[in-house]
């Protein structure tokens, strides 16, 4: 608890080296709750100082704890920014529908750069998709879009352009729809953005296609006569 981000990186660093299957990652994190101390890490989260419940918030994420997510969803509220921000990186590492729907209830109280990172870990392909398909908001929408880009998420590329496109979106979706495909970078993109880049008339969407366009090392095409 002394060295929390220290201890928690090692423990993020050895559950990434074992892999995705639950074997590996059941071998690392059982010897914490054998001893007791995941008990303790939930207890933690509750206590009165500020930099113990941030400090708790931070091993229970390393420890990927599905327990601890109810919990951490308070302390995504909490009077403390430290604690909030231990919470939502919390929330992002231990992942899972739940963490996804904790991040999402708070959006309008996390910082859309944050609120994307810890989607992006969090998130399954499959909880993207829905979110996708149906945001509750406007924020919802751009953090969800962005997410696809900080996950390099090619198979996201076809309806990214199309929500790139389609000026039926508000413009900070499409604009963050044009940042995720330049983050992503798959050549792919290159025809769907210099389409856009040709014939958008809003010049901040505009400018958003064509950063992404650089970022494909795409030389953009002149405008037609």
């Amino acid at each position: 608890m002394a060295e929390p981000y220290k201890v928690g990186a090692v423990i993020v660093a050895a559950l990434e080296q074992a892999g995705p299957g639950l074997t590996g990652q059941w071998r690392i994190t059982e010897p914490f709750r054998r001893s007791g101390l995941a008990e303790a890490l939930l207890n933690s989260l509750v206590n009165p100082n500020p930099l113990t419940r941030a400090a708790a918030a931070r091993l229970c994420g390393a420890l990927r704890l599905t327990g601890s997510v109810m919990w951490l969803a308070d302390l995504v509220q909490d009077k403390n920014p430290k604690v909030r921000d231990a919470a939502i990186r919390a929330l992002g590492l231990v992942g899972g529908r739940r963490s996804v729907e904790a991040l999402m209830s708070a959006a309008d109280k996390i910082p859309t750069h944050r609120l994307a990172i810890a989607l992006s870990m969090a998130a399954s392909d499959l909880d993207i998709e829905a979110l996708m398909r149906q945001p509750d908001s406007e924020k919802a929408a751009v953090v969800t879009v962005l997410a696809c880009g900080l996950r390099r998420d090619t198979l996201r590329v076809p309806p990214l352009l199309g929500i790139a496109h389609d000026r039926r979106w508000p413009k900070a979706v499409r604009i963050a729809a044009c940042k995720s495909l330049g983050m992503i970078a798959d050549p792919t993109s290159a025809d769907g953005l210099r389409t856009l880049v040709q014939r958008e008339q809003d010049a901040d969407v505009k400018q958003a296609a064509m950063r992404a366009q650089r970022r494909l090392g795409v030389p953009a095409k002149p405008e037609p006569a």
